[in-house]
């Protein structure tokens, strides 16, 4: 939903209900993750994707239907390949997709969410997708770090999954939880499907020099909170740096320290060194390998600078395991010349890193392209029996299959904040 917040909160404010498409699940070479949302406002307009172009006009028509009736709807397509082309997803995947009906009377607490993202607060969703009571379906528990508000439709229910829900707010994880009725944690027969809005990841650009200020770009494009820090005043300006969400004058250890100290630093944030030079280079990655684990920690130079720098660290007390985290030379193995394309490389590293990718050209490979287990649970039969509470839309190939538990990391973009220069 984050992608589509802001044009969704505006036709609530004025009233309107819109229909909003959520995939809560995934099978094999599915396009989009869960948490993928496509909104069908109140005029028609459309915002957002649930499968990259495939199963749009299916949904956008189911969508339409809910928005009218008020009538919430979990579907599934694509489940053979004559159904995929019907509704146009050619990928071989399979997706689950719930679709709510969205306004002040069904959400009420939306304006809350959304100033929660805006602000950059952890906040999350839980939406009853599945339930033997028909009147449950498409209600709300708004999960905030410290409680949570709404109503499920029991008091059981809003605690069992205010509480279940905490770690996977704190991880920014979305995923689908089953449940008994009334929120018996070993039952069956409701699902839930929490949605996260973590704040997003941080990416840290060590080395105010043009390859940082590509680099910069192309973060903030992939959706991170950029900082670049570099101890030279003259280099890190916000001139040579538009668009970035902070520029800090400061030596980078000692700031990498003071984040790692104030909590700032967690498993999503990527550290990049591009200094290459032993007195920025090495009291940093000594902070950065011998503190709490992150997403990446990479740093730019040659061979011969990486193995001196190894020798260096060693001195210092940094372990051979702890050098195991370290990617250096940085990027992948793409030619790269420019800063732009030194940029491409090392973005490359970190989202196959992120996502557990080969490196290889798709065209050489068999699998599946989007075969990421986090993401799509193949291991679960997409044909098991149908539920026949269940309804189908005349207007797609959806089956009426129940759908399983699916989880997946979320770290989606959201627009950048207020830039800001500091100087320690």
């Amino acid at each position: 939903m984050r992608e589509v917040l802001d044009t969704l909160i505006t036709g609530w404010q004025t009233g309107a209900t819109a229909g909003l498409a959520t995939v809560v699940r995934t099978f094999q070479s599915a396009p989009r993750p869960a948490g993928a949302s496509m909104l069908v406002s109140a005029d028609g307009t459309v915002a957002g994707s649930v499968s990259g172009g495939c199963v749009e006009g299916a949904v956008y028509e189911l969508a339409t239907q809910v928005a009218e009736d008020g009538v919430p709807v979990l579907v599934r397509y694509g489940i053979s390949d004559d159904d995929a082309f019907a509704v146009g997803l050619t990928c071989g995947g399979i997706l689950d997709v719930f679709v709510e009906p969205v306004s002040r009377a069904t959400f009420a607490l939306l304006e809350g969410v959304h100033g929660d993202v805006d602000a950059g607060r952890p906040v999350g969703v839980a939406t009853v997708i599945e339930h033997p009571d028909a009147a449950w379906l498409g209600r709300h528990l708004v999960v905030r770090p410290h409680g949570f508000e709404g109503d499920l439709g029991s008091e059981r229910a809003n605690h069992a999954i205010g509480d279940d829900t905490q770690g996977l707010l704190a991880a920014g994880r979305n995923t689908t939880l089953t449940y008994g009725p009334d929120g018996e944690r070993r039952g069956e027969g409701m699902r839930v499907f929490f949605a996260s809005y973590a704040p997003r990841p941080r990416l840290l650009v060590f080395g105010a020099i043009d390859f940082a200020t590509a680099l910069a770009r192309l973060a903030t494009f992939l959706g991170y909170r950029v900082t670049v820090c570099d101890a030279r005043g003259v280099f890190a300006t916000a001139a040579r740096f538009p668009g970035v969400d902070e520029v800090v004058v400061s030596w980078p250890d000692r700031y990498l320290r003071e984040q790692i100290a104030g909590g700032l630093i967690d498993p999503r944030t990527v550290i990049c060194v591009l200094t290459h030079d032993p007195k920025f280079d090495v009291p940093l990655l000594e902070a950065a390998l011998h503190g709490p684990p992150v997403a990446y920690i990479g740093a730019m130079g040659s061979r011969r600078t990486h193995a001196d720098r190894l020798e260096r660290l060693r001195a210092v007390g940094v372990t051979d395991a702890e050098l195991a985290r370290l990617r250096s030379p940085i990027g992948l193995d793409l030619g790269s010349r420019t800063p732009e394309e030194t940029a491409v490389s090392i973005a490359a590293e970190i989202i196959s890193l992120q996502w557990g990718g080969s490196g290889e050209p798709l065209s050489t490979l068999v699998d599946a392209i989007h075969g990421d287990s986090i993401h799509h649970d193949d291991l679960v039969d997409p044909n098991a029996p149908a539920d026949p509470t269940r309804r189908t839309p005349a207007s797609s190939s959806a089956s009426p299959t129940m759908p399983s538990n699916a989880g997946t990391h979320n770290i989606g973009a959201a627009p950048a904040g207020d830039q800001r220069v500091r100087t320690q």
